[in-house]
């Protein structure tokens, strides 16, 4: 019996498709080159944006004659839809299940789900609240990836920076004897401490990098959005990493046509986008995601604008 894994969305959900691929082989299972040779395939889907579960829906369709799997972030309306068309499974704690690893890279999730609750995102309801690994179970994952070669470890969380003593669990790391680098995903702003970036100024082994997501330049959006920041905020805190840090590599993520948001909000991100200087940046248009605050919202920002909103900040990096 073969097997093959579709995986839509996020490095954990990316990190989540190995786990499962371990757990497969465990049971059997031979990992096929191709769906189409497959007995068995796994479709691990992502909800955060409705192009996603589109894409998800769409391969779903095309696999006629196929035992199907779904698991991942899957939001109730759509278990209720696709309930009689696959076999839906939650797989738990794969966070504590070893991993086929493809390399050079290396994932460990060390946390899982999210108790912000920004008002557009789905993650606390697919997800759940946040759990932790214990310190030393990571510490052994990633001094058993470093013995078999791996060079990149990224350490994984919805997150990630509100894992309890970050920084000491990155300064344990970096005290790890081998050739590798550290990249660690995503940090909320509202959790990056001074001890954090002094960490990762006196790291060997940390990536240069950081994710940052700001999401928007508008206070008004942004407290809509939930995210417990101003711009002012943000851009001191990236004024403060870039000061400390003068190699660092700073990426981000926004959202245009959030409900509500005006020509004069959305100018007030591209200001911050030219005053924060992004080395890169991930932009999508907001797309409603049932169950969420945000979702009780009039989406009156018109598609053809969205995607010209996307466009200028795209120019920008």
């Amino acid at each position: 019996m073969k097997y093959y894994v579709i995986t839509y969305g996020c490095q954990m959900n990316k990190s989540d498709s190995e786990r499962i691929a371990y757990l497969l082989e465990k049971k059997g299972y031979k990992p096929s080159l191709n769906e189409k040779r497959a007995d068995l395939i796994v479709i691990n889907m992502c909800s955060v944006r409705q192009v996603a579960v589109d894409r998800a829906y769409g391969r779903i369709s095309s696999l006629k004659d196929k035992r199907i799997i779904l698991t991942g972030c899957v939001l109730k309306q759509d278990r209720e839809k696709l309930k009689n068309k696959v076999e839906i499974v939650d797989f738990n704690n794969l966070f504590k299940t070893k991993a086929k690893v493809k390399y050079p890279q290396g994932f460990i999730p060390i946390m899982e789900g999210c108790d912000n609750f920004c008002t557009y995102c789905v993650v606390p309801f697919t997800r759940g609240r946040e759990r932790y690994r214990q310190k030393n179970e990571i510490i052994k994952e990633a001094k058993g990836l470093i013995k078999k070669g791996i060079k990149e470890i990224t350490l994984l969380g919805q997150n990630i920076a509100s894992y309890p003593s970050f920084p000491l669990l990155l300064k344990e790391i970096d005290k790890i004897k081998g050739d590798f680098q550290v990249f660690f995903l995503t940090s909320h702003p509202k959790d990056f401490s001074d001890e954090l970036i002094k960490a990762i100024k006196e790291s060997e082994k940390i990536k240069r990098f950081i994710h940052l997501p700001v999401q928007s330049g508008s206070n008004e959006i942004l407290k809509k959005m939930n995210r417990r920041y101003t711009k002012e905020q943000y851009l001191r805190l990236i004024g403060k990493i870039r000061k400390e840090i003068t190699d660092i590599e700073i990426s981000t993520d926004a959202i245009v046509g959030f409900p509500g948001e005006s020509k004069k909000q959305f100018k007030e991100t591209v200001d911050l986008f030219k005053k924060a200087k992004f080395d890169n940046a991930y932009i999508s248009s907001y797309s409603p995601r049932p169950g969420t605050a945000a979702s009780k919202m009039e989406d009156d920002v018109a598609l053809k604008e969205k995607e010209k909103r996307a466009e200028t900040l795209r120019k920008l990096i």
